[in-house]
């Protein structure tokens, strides 16, 4: 289980394949100069809620991971992050769908 840490304040555990694959859509959206909300589902553990964070280019963010390895990464997984922290609302994290919907989509367009 790894962790986003924000400014040094809030703080949130994420389990390392879905850290890996928010970091991609935060890294790509900041090197375009995009900044965008963040909001993550607290555990009930401490106290339920939710929390909003504003990432920024001067945004100070660490991702921890837990593990040595990385994962491999699902396309289809970083397009539906992607999409979210291209809304109004901001990023949040979706559940990881399949990777052949990924693949299935670029066939069919290679096809048309």
């Amino acid at each position: 289980m790894g962790k986003f840490i924000y400014e040094g304040g809030p703080k949130v555990e994420i389990e390392d394949r879905a850290l890996t694959h928010i970091q991609l859509v935060m890294t790509a959206k900041l090197r375009r100069g995009e900044p965008f909300p963040f909001s993550w589902r607290e555990d009930s553990s401490v106290g339920g809620g939710r929390t909003t964070v504003w990432i920024h280019s001067g945004s100070s963010i660490v991702f921890k991971y837990f593990g040595s390895r990385s994962p491999s990464v699902n396309r289809a997984w970083v397009e539906a992050l992607a999409y979210t922290a291209n809304t109004p609302t901001g990023m949040y994290l979706v559940p990881e769908p399949a990777e052949t919907a990924a693949i299935d989509k670029v066939g069919e367009s290679a096809a048309v």
